[in-house]
């Protein structure tokens, strides 16, 4: 049978399996159907709901807007799927051709797509971890009970760790009158996604909304009463704080555990495949039957020299889950890359963040637009003479004209002026990340390397 042949038949009648229930595979179950595949398709999902939004669960459902059941993602087409729900995948055999569940069933396909995302990375000290009151939030589940905890105003809560979901929970708790602590080891909040130039805004930020942000120092231990409920946090600076909530926001792991002899490029870093969406094996060798996209994905991009980026972004999701339903349905000929120009939003204590490009490849930041003072500016960041990234505070319509820059490669320092240009913007500066060889919660764009298949990576904090 030709090529040809044998792609009509495969839309007609094949198996599809898309191993992850969430934004990225809900959107590429879409594209398969809107783009002509007919035959069985299946989603694995290993929580109980159908797709749902997760940015509002630290913003709107955290406040109230929103009821975490009214996160449901809207469907653009009907995708008419065999839905797997609650049942979690534990392991893949690529010779066969077949996806094991918890539940002890097993799923022929054909093709693969693998959108297993992320979880949210837990309190390293089991015994402290299982204190009532000390949370995480990544689900929806999640956000019911720590919404259900904030709306009964506690005297106090900590959050560990100064990320954009650590500050975007900061921010709900002040929003909501609670007192707020923030223990960040990093020198500044956002530092690992920012650097510290824009760190420091972010803590300027924080504590003129009144959180008690504590920079610089690690949590050393959860302490709980008698009952079982958490009372008590302990620092490496010898200081205590009481507090009757604790949110664990020291970043996310990626779900890559079920494939761990599965033969795959996979590991803590995510699972490594090309510009097409395919995955590779454990050989550096690409598969032909295995896709990935989303947060799980590490795929190299062009305009960042190739490295191989994992992006925790919605847009990204969205876009690599509609290059790789295509991919997995088309000839070689007809198949595209994903060349997503990464870009992030978040909302926290007034103000509107938003960036494009990857800042933390950067060297050196420039403030071009607006001035860090007022707490309202457009900075871009350079690396090896380039521009690779821009970051905003309410100065959003700048953006656009970045991501061309970034595209085009232009200068850094940029040198254009502009009729907002500050003393302070006048030269470029050091952009303060902190030693990529310590691990950080902070970023939502990880460069990986080259190798496709390196998995040398762990996180093990002394106490967080």
């Amino acid at each position: 049978m030709s090529i040809n042949g044998y792609l009509e038949a495969f839309r007609r009648e094949g198996r599809i399996v898309v191993v992850g229930a969430s934004l990225a595979g809900l959107r590429a179950a879409e594209t398969l159907r809107a783009e002509g595949f007919a035959g069985t398709l299946t989603m694995v999902g290993d929580e109980p709901h159908e797709p749902y939004d997760r940015p509002p669960l630290s913003k709107q459902v955290l406040l109230g807007k929103v009821p975490a059941d009214h996160t449901r993602l809207p469907r653009r087409r009907p995708i008419d799927a065999q839905w797997r729900l609650g049942a979690a995948a534990t392991g893949l055999d690529l010779a066969g051709k077949r996806v094991r569940l918890a539940d002890g069933d097993t799923l022929d396909y054909d093709r693969l797509l693998i959108t297993t995302g992320v979880r949210a990375r837990p309190w390293p000290h089991e015994m402290e971890a299982d204190l009532d009151g000390v949370f995480v939030l990544r689900t929806q589940d999640d956000a019911v009970r720590l919404h259900r905890r904030l709306r009964a105003g506690p005297h106090r809560v900590l959050v560990i760790g100064a990320g954009f979901t650590g500050s975007e929970i900061a921010s709900a708790c002040r929003e909501r009158g609670v007192p707020v602590t923030v223990a960040e080891r990093g020198a500044a909040p956002l530092v690992g996604a920012l650097g510290g130039v824009v760190g420091e805004v972010a803590a300027e930020l924080q504590r003129a909304h009144g959180v008690d942000l504590r920079c610089g120092v690690q949590v050393t231990g959860l302490e709980g009463d008698s009952a079982g409920r958490v009372r008590k946090a302990h620092f490496s600076d010898g200081s205590a704080v009481e507090a009757e909530i604790v949110v664990v926001a020291l970043g996310a792991t990626r779900n890559t555990e079920w494939l761990a002899d599965s033969g795959l490029g996979a590991g803590p870093r995510g699972i490594a495949c090309d510009a097409g969406c395919r995955a590779f094996d454990v050989r550096g060798i690409v598969t032909d039957d295995v896709f990935v996209a989303g947060d799980v994905a590490r795929s190299p991009h062009p305009l960042f020299g190739y490295q191989f980026l994992s992006l925790e972004h919605w847009g990204n999701a969205v876009a690599q889950a509609e290059v790789a339903a295509h991919n997995m349905i088309s000839a070689s000929a007809e198949r595209r890359p994903h060349l997503w120009m990464p870009s992030f939003w978040s909302a926290q204590f007034g103000v509107n963040i938003k960036s494009v490009g990857v800042p933390p490849m950067a060297d050196q930041i420039i403030v071009t637009q607006g001035s860090l003072a007022e707490q309202r500016f457009t900075a871009a960041y350079g690396h090896q003479g380039r521009v690779i990234a821009a970051v905003t505070f309410d100065q959003a319509k700048w953006l656009d004209f970045y991501e061309r820059q970034i595209e085009q490669a232009t200068p850094f320092p940029p040198e254009f002026t502009t009729v907002d240009r500050r003393p302070e913007g006048l030269h470029p500066v050091s952009a303060g990340f902190p030693d990529p060889s310590q691990p950080s919660h902070g970023p939502t764009v990880t460069l990986s390397g080259y190798s496709p298949t390196d998995r040398r990576v762990s996180f093990t904090p002394r106490r967080a």
